[in-house]
């Protein structure tokens, strides 16, 4: 692609986008490298990148996460290195061993799951692993980024020497200290530091009774610091020994960064490496929160944006719980040119920035909120002209500059353009400019260029109405309300509403009318037309959508009911053959059992085994020859169906006992009455009816006429239809 035209870019927010990418990475080179992201048109590159940007994303749903590729960039190193006889600072060795040991992470995981990150492993794989830098450097530096005692062997001898005089220092120091204090010369605190050195915090009266090198007092002056005399030697002998280690370290350091040195290009690749893994985990990031992915990559020069939305817009939404709504819009060789028109704050330059701003965004190597039945195409240039483009440094005005702009298009235009015009020919005469852009509209058109153009002017209604391999498009409004729908509807022109909206904003209505005399009545007439199509193609839409969704419930439904009847009959199926079995095996044991009565008869064995012969041959005879297998699976199918009865039956006894429960449970709960003498009463579990002759203490008597019995009155309940 030739480079794109920063106005462009601006037209359509690409900036703003670059911007959330970067604020997603987790280094400053990520970020700066981001804010470069430029539209491409190499398919193969394209198809690279976002194939791992894709298996990026798809680390977020699984269990093998890619991981962490934070680093300190290693700039400042790369340069040293590429002089000679300069030595690294401790810090910049620590970055670069975190460098190497990072991408050997790296390496080594996807490696172990390049099935699932193929792209991501052959880009991996083309680095040299090198796992003898930071070994290098481990062996020097610890942890803790101190130089370790073993870098070398005279290294480790100072310490020790180092180790041995500062013992000899706090061994004097504490000796002198002792004495000092048992002679009262010393202050409350008794000893201090000063330039890194111990001294003994001694009174001012008594300096001059203390031997040493004074190295300081205290503000009001009556503390005098003093270095004993006794560890002066010593501390002479530990300058020398730490200037000498100073010395030590940075000749190990100069053999490090000598060490290091050839590895230069290595480690700049390494950076190069990590530096895009941040900016794909950005990518990747962005996808993940806008519900981004891969469209299907064609050659046919065919876009389809199935259910699209705008990237920006669907963020910022997303924030305010609003909801976005998609588009979706379709160009090929048969349908190049779409003209989009209707009222304004309808949600046509929307659609349009929408169109622009993904097609960028995929060239540019980023996923894009679509669904995933969506298919796309690269093209060469990308050509816009939105917004109100005055220049007033240029002096130009805003039809000036979409002249020139025009111009430009009309230099650059070809088979291979993708242009997209924001309310196409405003800006003069409204019939002189609609002449002109229908002028331009024709060369495009000739020039086979694909475009999206916005517009209110009806000649270039009519001229895509005309041309054979352009449309016509209208962003739906309700007919009603006149409010927007913002949904794009393919094949028609859209109405600019102009009374309609005038008079909804109490314009008042005979102004209107006299505005409508004082234009031609056929163009009155013709928008008027437009205006009547789109109100029956929404109450089409609305009608076609009511019915989709009942045709819809009813084909759920029938399925439901059609397999449920498979299920009954199945069952039903089951249940006859095992009715059947069980009637077929009461004659066998009918007949046996006759057989077995005349045996207990006449104990004759003979006709006996005859007769089960016969009877056992007479079974076999009905039988079908079937293999082991099939019988054993017959034979589980029976027992299958035996155990669903047992289940049904099990079932109904339980939901019977649950029922029982809950009946003598509700009978429990009931509010008991309250007995007296005379009541009509039966026992709970009874049909006999009396009389309560006497109550005492929870007891009754009823007399049942011919007898009487001493009940509880827990078990007794009033017989109502009596007793009124």
């Amino acid at each position: 692609m030739q480079k794109i035209h920063p106005k462009t870019l601006q037209d359509l927010e690409f900036p703003t986008v670059l911007e959330h990418i970067a604020g997603r990475c987790n280094t400053e080179l990520g970020k700066l490298e981001a804010m470069e992201i430029r539209p491409v048109t190499d398919t193969a590159f394209l198809r690279n990148i976002l194939g791992q940007t894709s298996e990026y994303l798809a680390s977020f749903s699984n269990d093998n996460r890619i991981p962490n590729h934070g680093f300190d960039h290693i700039n400042g190193e790369l340069k040293l290195l590429g002089i000679e006889n300069t030595t690294l600072e401790i810090s910049g060795f620590r970055r670069i061993a975190s460098i190497c040991k990072t991408v050997e992470l790296h390496q080594k995981f996807l490696k172990k799951f390049k099935e699932y990150y193929p792209l991501l492993f052959e880009y991996s794989s083309q680095l040299e692993g090198n796992s003898q830098i930071p070994a290098s450097i481990d062996a020097v530096i610890d942890k803790f980024g101190e130089i370790r005692d073993n870098a070398s062997d005279e290294l480790r001898h100072l310490r020790i020497q180092i180790n041995e005089v500062r013992a000899k220092i706090n061994q004097s120091f504490a000796a002198a200290l002792g004495r000092y204090q048992g002679q009262d010369y010393l202050d409350e605190i008794r000893e201090s530091v000063v330039e890194n050195r111990r001294v003994l915090a001694v009174k001012a009266m008594h300096r001059k009774k203390v031997k040493g090198t004074v190295m300081g007092t205290s503000k009001t002056g009556s503390i005098v610091y003093i270095v004993p005399e006794t560890t002066l030697g010593h501390t002479r002998e530990l300058s020398n020994l730490e200037f000498e280690e100073k010395e030590e370290i940075q000749r190990i350091l100069n053999q490090l960064t000598t060490d290091i040195r050839p590895f230069q290009e290595l480690l700049r690749a390494y950076q190069i490496y990590l530096t895009h893994i941040d900016v794909t985990a950005a990518k990747a990031k962005y996808a993940a929160e806008m519900d981004a992915l891969l469209p299907e990559i064609n050659d046919q020069k065919e876009l389809y944006l199935r259910e699209a939305y705008h990237p920006l817009l669907y963020m910022t939404n997303k924030l305010k719980n609003e909801k976005t709504w998609p588009q979706t819009i379709q160009l090929h060789h048969e349908n190049r040119i779409i003209v989009i028109s209707g009222p304004n704050a309808g949600g046509k330059s929307i659609t349009l920035k929408t169109i622009g701003l993904l097609q960028v965004m995929f060239q540019s190597g980023l996923l894009i909120p679509v669904h995933e039945r969506s298919s796309v195409c690269l093209f060469d240039k990308i050509l816009t002209d939105i917004g109100d483009n005055q220049s007033i440094e240029n002096h130009l005005s805003t039809y000036s500059y979409r002249l020139k702009n025009m111009n430009q298009f009309l230099k650059k235009c070809n088979a291979k353009t993708l242009f997209l015009i924001d309310e196409f020919g405003t800006g003069s005469d409204p019939e002189l400019g609609g002449a002109l852009a229908e002028a331009f509209l024709e060369v495009f058109y000739e020039r086979e260029a694909y475009g999206v153009i916005t517009t209110h002017y009806a000649n270039l209604k009519a001229l895509a109405n005309e041309l054979p391999h352009a449309t016509n498009a209208n962003m739906l409004f309700n007919s009603k309300t006149l409010e927007p729908t913002f949904q794009l509807i393919l094949g028609e022109a859209g109405s600019s509403f102009t009374f309609e909206v005038a008079q909804k904003n109490g314009i008042p209505y005979s102004l209107i009318n006299k505005a409508k005399k004082k234009i031609e009545r056929g163009k009155v007439r013709f928008d008027a037309t437009i205006a009547k199509l789109q109100k029956e193609r929404s109450k089409m839409a609305q009608t076609g959508s009511r019915l989709q969704e009942e045709e819809s419930k009813a084909r759920d439904e029938a399925e439901r009911l059609e397999k449920l009847n498979a299920k009954i009959k199945s069952k039903l199926e089951n249940y006859q053959e095992l009715y059947d079995h069980n009637q077929r095996m009461i004659q066998l044991g009918d007949k046996v059992n006759t057989a077995a009565e005349r045996y207990f008869i006449d104990n004759k064995k003979r006709p006996l085994i005859s007769e089960l012969l016969r009877i056992v041959e007479t079974e076999n005879s009905k039988r079908k020859k079937i293999t082991a297998k099939q019988a054993k699976a017959k034979q589980a199918e029976k027992k299958q169906v035996a155990q669903e009865l047992e289940k049904k039956i099990v079932q109904v006894r339980q939901e019977k006992k649950v029922e029982k429960k809950k009946a003598i449970q509700k009978e429990k709960n009931k509010p008991r009455p309250v007995f007296k003498i005379g009541d009509r009463v039966r026992m709970m579990d009874g049909k006999a009816v009396g009389s309560i002759d006497t109550l005492e203490k929870g007891k009754a008597v009823v007399n049942y006429g011919m007898f009487t019995t001493q009940v509880s009155v827990d078990k007794l309940e009033l017989v109502e239809s009596i007793k009124n």
